[in-house]
């Protein structure tokens, strides 16, 4: 079964919104006085979800934990490239859409961050289609 449009079009906003979140929290973080800690692993946490949220948006699934896990997939698979190195490739991991894309440093800690996020994700629009199923009934 597939979302609505409206719920897809709510899926892109609120992806929009996490995108810009994280852009935010990229740039500014560090001015404001916030943490390495809350900016590099905030960033990670919004990554996680901001795939999680392009992902049901382009699929229009409603199957929350398929979503998540092929979210949790695609982080999975984008965090262990980077252990592949080839010289396009790191050309292109230290251009600001590189960075932001694939990352340039493996961490396992990343991994950690990015399944809060798309769990917290996925909790949210779980929570989000029961309130919607409960309003239309």
């Amino acid at each position: 079964m597939t979302a609505p449009r409206s719920i897809r079009v709510q899926r892109c906003l609120a992806a929009l919104l996490v995108i810009s979140a994280g852009l935010l929290l990229r740039r500014f973080g560090y001015d404001l006085g916030l943490s390495f800690f809350v900016v590099k692993y905030g960033g990670s946490v919004l990554w996680g979800a901001m795939v999680f949220l392009a992902l049901a948006t382009l699929t229009g699934s409603v199957d929350i934990g398929r979503l998540a896990f092929a979210a949790f997939l695609i982080a999975l698979i984008v965090e262990f490239s980077r252990l592949y190195h080839t010289p396009e490739l790191d050309a292109f991991r230290l251009t600001t859409a590189g960075k932001l894309l694939l990352g340039r440093v493996f961490s396992l800690w990343n991994i950690a961050a990015y399944a809060f996020g798309i769990g917290t994700a996925a909790f949210v629009e779980a929570w989000v289609l029961k309130r919607g199923r409960r309003s239309s009934v």
